[in-house]
């Protein structure tokens, strides 16, 4: 069996649809590598991308790609409701097949410790590549964004793990880590007010007293004049996606406000839309082996 890493790179620019190609043609045709998806939103102001591969192929896909973020995008203009710190803002890396979470920590600190000397970018590692226990949430790390990392990153204990202690202007930094596989699931709702969202996601998310494995916050989508709840499910087998997006739907009641429609940012893992059909529509016995596409 080949061995399959998953890489989720996102990066700061959601708006400009000619910078954003030129980031992602890097990837387009590249030998060893499957573009699987990429996504843009021009609230978020943000691109995430889904690319496989295995590791050596992901390691020089990932660094291509980084040539042309660092080219393009200058954080000095950059604005936009998702928390940022840097123009390669995140980079997950995830084991898919026969690859164990060892060596994706392996390259996920040979990404950062590249990208760091090439591109003169401070780097922090997250999640199980993490070096320190208040650096596993990615929440965490980027506090302050990256506004308020020039003084941050001179603070005790927040030194970078690669690169200087001295935040790039132009390109910020960056946080890559290996992690398992999460679903990135927002739901939106019928006001624009902010702080309902935002009153929501803080009940909804762990930090908050919520729902274990739930990263939540409010974010406002202006051009359709409403509000989401923006989540990131870290581990869906223990905290389902239609429990995160039920929650939220109770508590949308408190302020007499509706769930309008709800979106998945990415790809997702089959088992977790399975997880949700089996709930509505309360099938019992259900097993993957009666899904169609399955027995092809």
């Amino acid at each position: 069996m080949a061995k399959i890493i998953e890489c989720i790179p996102n990066f700061s620019e959601g708006r400009d649809k000619v910078t954003i190609d030129k980031i992602i043609d890097t990837l387009r045709g590249r030998e060893g590598i499957k573009l699987l998806d990429y996504s843009s939103d021009k609230d978020h102001n943000r691109t995430v991308v889904t690319f496989v591969g295995a590791p050596e192929m992901v390691y020089e896909g990932i660094l291509a790609m980084a040539d042309k973020v660092y080219e393009y995008i200058d954080m000095r203009k950059h604005n936009g409701e998702h928390p940022r710190m840097g123009a390669l803002d995140v980079v997950p890396i995830v084991p898919v097949s026969d690859v164990t979470m060892d060596e994706c920590i392996e390259l996920a600190k040979r990404v950062g410790k590249e990208i760091a000397k090439k591109y003169n970018v401070p780097v922090y590692l997250y999640e199980d590549a993490a070096t320190k226990d208040n650096r596993r949430n990615l929440a965490v790390v980027r506090k302050g964004q990256y506004e308020g990392f020039f003084q941050k990153i001179k603070e005790e204990g927040w030194e970078p793990d690669f690169g200087p202690r001295e935040m790039n202007e132009k390109s910020g930094c960056a946080a890559i880590g290996a992690r398992v596989p999460l679903v990135a699931f927002n739901v939106n709702l019928d006001t624009d007010n902010i702080e309902i969202a935002q009153n929501i996601a803080k009940v909804v998310r762990h930090i908050g007293g919520g729902l274990r494995y739930v990263k939540a916050m409010g974010v406002e989508l202006k051009e359709r004049r409403i509000v989401q709840v923006s989540m990131n499910l870290v581990n869906y087998e223990k905290t389902a996606v239609y429990r995160a997006f039920e929650m939220v739907k109770i508590e949308a009641k408190r302020y007499g406000v509706n769930v309008i429609g709800s979106e998945v940012i990415g790809l997702v893992p089959m088992a977790a839309l399975i997880g949700c059909a089996e709930y509505y529509l309360q099938i019992e016995n259900f097993s993957q082996d009666q899904i169609l596409e399955k027995r092809i």
